[in-house]
Order: structure tokens, then C-alpha cells, then sequence
């Protein structure tokens, strides 16, 4: 029986799909393989949001054909719709399979006939999008990632991300509320994720949207925990926001790319609001859920990018109550306006300038975990052994080894190097 190995690269969305490849796969009567040397196809499944993830495939793709030399290599994904010239360049590469022709990867190496290297075509006549349950993810088993979501309508001026996962398209809810359903007999927790999550529902004759949705998995599954990917400022819809606070079957957890707090770099990243509305949000987030996790993705080093719109946006972000930040050195992306924009910042100075911001993330990360010290939440249990994820996004680390995928009350004692510590009482199981 011919085995597969699928590796992932990049975002959620993109682990998803690997999820939903390798069920698949076994469907159509492929065997996992416990590791990539052991594998007859090895299936790269790609990000290429960055020049450097473009680097770490094609260094694996070198790596696996070393490791062993007679696996067959299929790239797929992101990179592979974007270069796939590129990539079918590479040593052992058998197959580049665009996102445009994911879903017939299955097909593919189950033996469907097909004579060529290069299965890619226009990503934006696609409607389709990898949906198959994830119960058998491979990333995190604790909490499994459903995406219901794929595409983006919006053209942000450093993204190469709709060119190459192409319109915006959702799950419709009857199959989201079945999968949420079936998961819910296995798992406490699950995280709904998408491309552009906030768009779920936005396609022309659809009325139900997001917050409606998830009134829905509320009212008709038994899904203990739900907890949301990143969405757009402005998808955080008041209906959203307190819908979040008022059920404690959501976690209580704001994820809002933000790129930039200075209007001048907004404008020309073409993001589609300004630092007051973001901060609108942010602020009635926090208004609404006092103990919430709050976060944010924020790039640094934008082409033209000055002194003076770098310490706008720092003051911007010291202003709001962030707890955590995902901080990006920009990098130049082929294909993308910015990319040819003026005035591009010198790395030294866009690595200082993460370094400022990244040092301001840590010292408000430290403050709101001080404030948890004797409070109690309520955590999943992860595979990693004596760690825990909290309902507001603080790993907590446990005395004792606990089986995975428990849903439990415990009391903070302490602080560890990036979380928390259980205090010494038992915890309380729910």
C-alpha cells in the first residue's frame, strides 16, 4: 500500500488543508507514514506570504530529496500557484499542484491518470476549497482548526494572498454546524479559521453572517469551547463582539490585524480603515470583555515608512490594550505593488524597529499575566505534557501531567517565562 507524508507550511488555513488532504488520502486507501524518509509521497504544502517561506520549501524539497531519493515530491499550495515553474525545477519534484487543483491531489496519486508536471490553472474561476473534517489534524489534536472560509476580496498592497488562494468563499452553515457537530463528540474546543474569516457568509444571496453563524454551532451543537482565528477590525461587528462576551462557550479571544497604526502607512498598505476606527473596536472589545485576550498583527519597515509614522505606530499600539503581538519585519513579495513602491527601509533599521515593538508586546504580555495571578480560568489541556491553553490565550503550565483535550478550572499561582503556573490545588474538571 503506497504511503503518504504531508507537511505543512504557513497559516491555519493552510494546515487545514493538510488535515483535509491526508483524510483524503486515507480515504482513497493511502497509508500515512510516520515520518517523510519512510513516505513514497511526500506532499509539501506551501506558504509563500514571505520571500523566506518561499526559502524554507525549496530547502526542503532539497532535503527530502537527500533523506530519500526515490520518494516522489508533490508541492502544492500557496507557492506552488504562485511560481510552479519554480518549483518543478527542483530536484525530485514530481508534481506542482496549484490551489486552483488541490482538491484532485487524491485523485491524483491514487493512480488517476495525467500526463505532465504542472497542474495549475485560475485560481479565481475556482469555487471550491478543501472542507473535509479535521478530526484526524495532525497539528494540534487538542483542538482541531475547521476552516469555513478561503479567498480574500481585498488587495492590500503587500499581499500576494488573493492572487494565489484567489475569491472570497465560504462553507455553507448547514455543513460548518455538521462538522462542528461531529467534532463536538470528540473535542472541547474548537477554532473556526478562514483567510478572511470575518467575510464568512458575504457571498451575493447569502443573508446569515458570521455572528449568525455561530448563534447557530451555540444553539445546535454541543461544542463546549468555540474560539476565533484572526478577523478583520472592522468584521467585529458590535452583533459579534457581544455576542463573544455574553457566551461562555466562546473564547474570550480578539485576534485583529492591525499592520500599522499610522494612517499614512495604512493608506498605502490599501487596508480599508483608519487607526481611529481599529481602536474603536479594540477599545469596546475590551469594554466588553474585561480579561479577554487581545492581539494583533503588525508589520514594521513598509516601503517610505519614516521615523515619524514608525513612532506613530508605536504610541498607537502602546495606547491600546494588547495583550500579545505578532510582529512582522516587512519583506518584499514579487508580484505585489508594494513591492515596487519607493524609499525602501533599510533592514538594520526594520529589524531595530521589530525589535522596539516586540519588546513593547512582551511588557504588555507581562502585565496582563500579572493581573491573572489568583484568578481562575478555564483551560484545555493540551498534548504537550503538563501544559494547558487558557480561555484568553495563556499557556499554563500544570503540576502534574494530564491526559489531552480536558476541559478544567484551575487557579493561578505564578508566572513562568512566557505564561502561567497552576497553583498547587486540583484542578476542577468540567
Amino acid at each position: 500500500m503506497p504511503r503518504f507524508f504531508v507537511q505543512n507550511f504557513g497559516c491555519r488555513a493552510t494546515q487545514a488543508d493538510g488535515a483535509a488532504l491526508e483524510a483524503q488520502l486515507r480515504a482513497r486507501g493511502l497509508e500515512c507514514a510516520p515520518d517523510r524518509p519512510a513516505a513514497d509521497f511526500v506532499i509539501l504544502n506551501t506558504c509563500t506570504v514571505t520571500s523566506s517561506a518561499d526559502d524554507d520549501v525549496r530547502q526542503t524539497v532539497r532535503r527530502v530529496h537527500r533523506e530519500n531519493p526515490e520518494s516522489r515530491i508533490l508541492v502544492t499550495g500557496c507557492y506552488a500557484q504562485r511560481a510552479p515553474e519554480e518549483l518543478a525545477a527542483l530536484p525530485g519534484v514530481a508534481w506542482v499542484v496549484g490551489n486552483s487543483h488541490k482538491t484532485g491531489i487524491a485523485d491524483l496519486l491514487a493512480g488517476a491518470p495525467y500526463h505532465g508536471q504542472i497542474l495549475v490553472g485560475d485560481i479565481f474561476a475556482s469555487q471550491d476549497f478543501l472542507t473535509a473534517p479535521v478530526m484526524e489534524a495532525t497539528v494540534d489534536r487538542a483542538r482541531p482548526n475547521l476552516k469555513i472560509q478561503d479567498g480574500c476580496n481585498n488587495r492590500c498592497s503587500f499581499c500576494i494572498i488573493p492572487f494565489v488562494r484567489g475569491r472570497s468563499r465560504s462553507s455553507s452553515s448547514d455543513f460548518v454546524v455538521e462538522q462542528v457537530r461531529n467534532l463536538a463528540g470528540r473535542y472541547r474546543e474548537v477554532v473556526l479559521s478562514g483567510i478572511n474569516l470575518g467575510r464568512w457568509g458575504r457571498e451575493p444571496g447569502s443573508n446569515l453572517r458570521l455572528a449568525g453563524l455561530i448563534r447557530r454551532l451555540l444553539a445546535e451543537t454541543e461544542i463546549d469551547r468555540l474560539r476565533l482565528s484572526s478577523v478583520e477590525p472592522m468584521d467585529f461587528s458590535d452583533e459579534l463582539l457581544n455576542l463573544m462576551a455574553a457566551s461562555p462557550r466562546i473564547a474570550k479571544h480578539v485576534h485583529a490585524p492591525l499592520q500599522s497604526g499610522s494612517d499614512r502607512v495604512l493608506r498605502r498598505m490599501r487596508r480599508k480603515y483608519r487607526p481611529r476606527h481599529y481602536a474603536d473596536r479594540i477599545i469596546r472589545a475590551r469594554r466588553l470583555m474585561p480579561d479577554a485576550a487581545i492581539g494583533a498583527d503588525v508589520m514594521v519597515g513598509f516601503p517610505g515608512e519614516t521615523d515619524s509614522e514608525f513612532e506613530e505606530n508605536r504610541a498607537f499600539i502602546d495606547s491600546l490594550p494588547f495583550t500579545y503581538l505578532h510582529v512582522f519585519t516587512y519583506s518584499e513579495r514579487p508580484g505585489t505593488p508594494a513591492a515596487a513602491m519607493p524609499d525602501p527601509v533599510p533592514m538594520h533599521v526594520r529589524r531595530h524597529r521589530s525589535r522596539i515593538l516586540r519588546e513593547l508586546a512582551a511588557e504588555k504580555n507581562l502585565q496582563f499575566r500579572r493581573r491573572m495571578i489568583g484568578r481562575k480560568l478555564s483551560v484545555v489541556t493540551l498534548e504537550e505534557p503538563r501544559v494547558a491553553l487558557s480561555d484568553n490565550f495563556l499557556k499554563v503550565e500544570l503540576p502534574a501531567a494530564r491526559p489531552a483535550n480536558e476541559l478544567i478550572d484551575v487557579e493561578i499561582g505564578g508566572l513562568t517565562a512566557a505564561g502561567l503556573r497552576q497553583a498547587a490545588a486540583l484542578p476542577v474538571v468540567i
